[in-house]
């Protein structure tokens, strides 16, 4: 097969989609790899790297995009890298369709096919792919929330891990999955005062993990309302597997929060956890709504592309692998947790949380004439 990994264009985005390591990989098994120069830069993989491991170092993306059966990307296409895909194409990224209605028309209309990394699934019904970047994102929220407290970065001044006498911050983190588990372990270590909200059937889960070093509250808008009264910061960690993340941060609750109090807002990149939210960037990163610091941004372990890109190739190394070495149809017919990770087919939704989101017919991959 031929694989196209074309150079992210997403603002601040450095990551790559594969390492040489995979591509040597899948040069080993006969396949054909064509890398953009300069793909791996902001990750400290040259070209050099790629070609030593048997690579074609391609000129620009729609050569990459004009040779490649299969496209592996890490960030959702923008509009002008859309316009290069083409009918019975494969595209492996992320894609977070459900808060990016746009890009589903072009994806529909372009006839390719399209695997998000997010919806792929694992025997334990975890989210195999997207959860080291859930790690990376949740451990650097906790960083984050501790940089925008301090007062030249426009918060209240306060020192997460307080000092003697001194009260810690107080952290609100909505939602127990991945990413809020890893930011609650990272506020914790730093000496903050950590609530957890989530659902009452992950209580148990939730309390085993943390025992009293955490709070454990459950997510109802009374509780949420309260605790985000009296919150430093909050971290938005909430999401549906694939589908829009929910409000859990009314307009409201921003208002009645402290003066100069923090949001990070995770989950931005399925539509936010905050009624108040909009996607920002790692070179604008903040916005004031209420007197209260917004940070969304919507690639939060593009900052950090040498660990992120390490991290995701190796999770994504053998879907890579399957869908090279047996094409489309086989690959998703020999495995289910790939198959859920079919967004679009052929001109057709077939992931029912995008489809629901959007409101946009829903057709299972079978009857797409998959």
């Amino acid at each position: 097969m031929r694989i196209g990994l074309p150079r992210e264009i997403k603002p601040d985005e450095y990551r790559v989609g594969l390492t040489p390591a995979v591509v040597a990989a899948l040069v080993a098994r006969g396949h054909a790899v064509a890398v953009e120069t300069g793909a791996g830069r902001g990750a400290g993989l040259g070209d050099d790297a790629y070609a030593a491991a048997g690579a074609t170092i391609a000129p620009d993306a729609a050569t990459v995009f004009a040779a490649a059966e299969l496209i592996v990307k890490v960030k959702e296409p923008l509009a002008v890298e859309r316009r290069l895909l083409r009918r019975g194409q494969v595209l492996f990224t992320y894609l977070h369709l459900a808060a990016d209605p746009a890009q589903a028309r072009d994806l529909l209309a372009s006839g390719a096919t399209a695997i998000a990394y997010e919806t792929v699934t694992d025997a334990a019904g975890g989210r195999p792919l997207l959860a080291p970047m859930s790690r990376i994102a949740g451990r650097m929220a906790a960083q984050v929330a501790a940089h925008l407290l301090e007062r030249p970065s426009g918060g209240r001044g306060i020192l997460f891990g307080g000092v003697p006498g001194v009260p810690p911050a107080n952290i609100v983190v909505l939602g127990g999955g991945t990413v809020g588990t890893s930011a609650a372990e990272v506020a914790l270590a730093m000496g903050a005062a950590v609530t957890v909200v989530d659902r009452a059937s992950e209580h148990s889960r939730l309390d085993a993990l943390f025992g009293n070093r955490a709070s454990i509250a459950l997510s109802d808008p009374a509780t949420i309302a309260a605790l985000s009264a009296e919150a430093d910061a909050v971290i938005g960690a909430a999401a549906l597997g694939g589908a829009a993340a929910p409000k859990l941060l009314t307009r409201a609750m921003v208002a009645a929060m402290k003066e100069r109090a923090v949001i990070v807002d995770v989950a931005i990149d399925q539509g936010g956890a905050v009624e108040t939210s909009h996607p920002t960037t790692h070179s604008a990163p903040t916005f004031v709504v209420d007197g209260v610091l917004h940070y969304c941004v919507a690639n939060m372990p593009g900052a950090v592309p040498r660990s992120a890109t390490f991290a995701l190739a190796e999770a994504t190394r053998p879907f890579v692998l399957a869908l090279a070495d047996k094409g489309l149809s086989a690959a998703l017919a020999n495995d289910p947790h790939l198959r859920a990770g079919l967004n679009i087919h052929d001109g057709r939704l077939t992931c029912r949380p995008v489809a629901d989101a959007l409101g946009l017919p829903y057709t299972p991959f079978s009857a797409a004439g998959g």
